[in-house]
């Protein structure tokens, strides 16, 4: 355990209570270190701490709308990526409607989310339905393929030699977000059985350390007839989860953790209660990002610390600069309009420094930047 410097100092104008009676006229700025759970000192400034005119240099706040990404790819490891480090990898799939292959990662385990659509996986486990608003853990080593009924995108997580876990909980208990008992195996059933028993050939695209190779069967190698364990793919949905809420406090964003890799956590932002206390801030507090970068994928609903942006956006804030909500939610920091958000997203929170994908032209908003100078409509 780490044995940071001790100290509590309060000096000037400030609030005994985070994000809580902020001195009047004032706006909180977090500084923390690692993310929000060690150290912290609060700051309260006079204006936004996000009241930029102008931005040089590659380190600033990034924006790619991919539904512009309109290729699909027949393999996943085609899929373009958007963000990457050696830890992580996070690409958007438009899925075939049939894959006519398996596909096998070797380099870790896949988190799957499926923004639109809905179909069915077949893998080694056995066989699992799809929708919208579904995660999807995929084991590293298991090889699987989708069916789709509807037109499917999904972004692809993956935890580059690592597994994923479920977060520590704590003083809330196992069961809080989520009950673990809410996720679903695939099942060996007459779906399952029917592809299985197909004499086709087949073949896998296996992942190792980015490259891909080829496996071929004259068979369908996801013949199996039963299996046991404690390892499986499984599947829960966002409208499953019950994020913690807090009518006194705005809790931040690692609250709402839902997976955990070696070097980054998945949070899911839905909906919940707003804070109902006078003076407790209703919306996120502004921040530095000293040791995460953040990115954020935005779902479906109307997002409350940025109003406006559309589904299917993914925003990215590398470490290194204040940030925090738009100049448009400021002016409900006290007050919201109505009395819960109406919003799911999916936070991904990195360790070390993503680097920006090869993506087409006119995919990243090259205004984002300036999206938080007053008047700005985001």
């Amino acid at each position: 355990m780490k044995r940071y410097i001790p100290i509590q100092v309060a000096r000037g104008d400030t609030s005994r209570q985070a994000h809580t009676a902020l001195p009047e006229g004032t706006y909180e700025r977090e500084m923390s270190k690692e993310g929000f759970f060690g150290p912290a000192a609060h700051f309260y400034h006079k204006r936004p701490p996000t009241g930029w005119i102008d931005w040089e240099g590659p380190l600033r706040p990034r924006a790619f709308d991919l539904t512009r990404l309109n290729s699909t790819e027949g393999s996943p490891w085609d899929a373009p990526t958007v963000l990457h480090n050696p830890h992580v990898s996070i690409r958007f799939w438009r899925v075939p409607k049939r894959m006519d292959h398996l596909a096998r990662n070797s380099d870790g385990d896949d988190l799957i989310f499926v923004h639109e659509g809905r179909g069915d996986l077949f893998c080694d486990f056995g066989h699992l339905a799809f929708e919208a608003g579904d995660y999807i853990v995929v084991p590293r080593g298991t090889m699987w393929r989708v069916e789709c009924a509807e037109a499917t995108t999904a972004l692809l997580i993956e935890s580059t030699n690592s597994s994923y876990t479920l977060p520590d909980k704590g003083l809330v208990g196992n069961h809080a977000i989520f009950d673990p008992a809410m996720l679903d195996a695939p099942e060996i059933d007459d779906a399952f059985a029917a592809q299985r028993d197909e004499d086709d050939a087949w073949h896998v695209a296996v992942k190792r350390s980015g490259d891909v190779s080829i496996i071929r069967y004259p068979h369908n190698p996801l013949d199996v007839v039963g299996w046991k364990g404690d390892l499986s793919v499984v599947r829960i949905n966002v409208k499953d989860l019950r994020p913690l809420s807090s009518h006194r406090y705005h809790l931040p964003p690692s609250a709402h953790t839902t997976f955990v890799g070696g070097r980054h956590v998945v949070c899911t932002f839905a909906p919940r209660p707003f804070e109902t206390d006078a003076d407790a801030l209703k919306i996120p507090f502004f921040h530095n990002n000293d040791d995460y970068d953040e990115v954020l994928f935005y779902h479906r609903g109307e997002f409350f610390s940025r109003p406006g942006i559309d589904s299917g956006t993914v925003t990215f804030h590398p470490a290194g600069f204040t940030h925090g909500p738009s100049p448009k939610a400021l002016k409900n920091m006290l007050v919201q309009p109505k009395p819960e958000t109406d919003e799911y997203a999916v936070m991904i929170d990195t360790r070390d420094a993503l680097q920006v994908g090869d993506l087409p032209s006119g995919v990243e908003d090259l205004d984002y930047v300036k999206s938080w100078a007053e008047g700005e409509k985001a």
